[in-house]
């Protein structure tokens, strides 16, 4: 006896399930954090209950209806310090990186470009700059700037400077042996042209791709010195200033320091990532 193999048409199928690479819903939940945190350290003061540099209740008091958060050391909100502590993180730190690209990266392009004496003398100061640490730079500035904004954006500029240059130097050196850039070039064209026609659009992945790095430093070189008294100085609202502020009553109220904390680590932590994920698409290695 024959017997002929059942037709499948009567199975069900199993429904397909919409699966997401780890990777993939990591990077997304890492953006979604950047944007959220960025969001609230531009306009978070839009929604704060309180002046953030108001007296508004009784020093170290616990979390409750009125303050959410409790309050500070000398009575103040903790929640609109919070809502406004973090745009002179964002702002200070974003700036600092636009400023470095744009010295670090004019240096790179033309030491890359101009194999000459000019090469030499452009990376000779480069070195030079990094044999230094950057804390000790850092400090230098502070002692003799004073604290404030300007220690705060020239000193995170400065120390991000030889990094930019050298990464950018990299990336021209391997960009202007290409064909293109040589018919340029026999085109008769000027440098400032071939570097900003020719070799600087295709050396903006590396430089993307290193920017959130740059940025993530950044955040923690300003939140160091605002810790250490360097930066911001009281009453300003800053996330590094309320945990330095209020660390001798951590036990009293830890939401005064544990506040500010999850919001600078949350904030290097997603850049961080952020960064990496750019990283890994473009296809570019640190």
């Amino acid at each position: 006896m024959i017997t002929t193999p059942r037709t499948q048409a009567g199975k069900r199928r199993a429904p397909r399930r919409l699966r997401l690479p780890l990777s993939g819903l990591t990077e997304w939940t890492a953006a979604l954090a950047l944007v959220l945190i960025v969001g609230i350290a531009l306009f978070g003061s839009v929604l704060a209950p309180h002046s953030p540099t108001a007296l508004a209740g009784v020093p170290y008091s616990g979390a409750s209806r009125q303050f959410p958060l409790g309050t500070d050391f000398l009575g103040r909100d903790v929640l609109s310090r919070i809502l406004c502590g973090g745009r002179s993180v964002v702002l200070l730190a974003g700036a600092a990186t636009l400023l470095a690209y744009l010295v670090g990266g004019t240096v790179g392009l033309v030491a890359g470009y101009n194999r000459s004496v000019l090469e030499s003398v452009l990376m000779r100061g480069v070195d030079v700059m990094l044999a230094f640490p950057p804390i000790l730079l850092l400090l230098l500035f502070a002692a003799g700037l004073g604290p404030g904004y300007p220690t705060l954006l020239i000193g995170v500029t400065v120390i991000n400077v030889p990094g930019v240059a050298r990464i950018v130097r990299g990336a021209t050196l391997e960009v202007s042996v290409h064909g293109y850039v040589e018919a340029a070039v026999a085109r008769g064209e000027r440098m400032h042209a071939v570097l900003l026609r020719e070799i600087l659009p295709n050396i903006l992945r590396a430089v993307v791709a290193d920017g959130g790095v740059r940025f993530a430093g950044a955040i923690l070189a300003i939140a160091a010195l605002n810790f250490l008294g360097l930066g911001l100085q009281p009453p300003a609202p800053d996330w590094a200033t309320m945990i330095a502020e209020n660390r001798s009553g951590i036990t009293l109220q830890p939401w005064a320091v544990a506040a500010p904390a999850v919001m600078i680590a949350a904030l290097t932590l997603s850049a961080n990532a952020v960064a990496d994920a750019i990283t890994g698409r473009l296809g570019v290695s640190r």
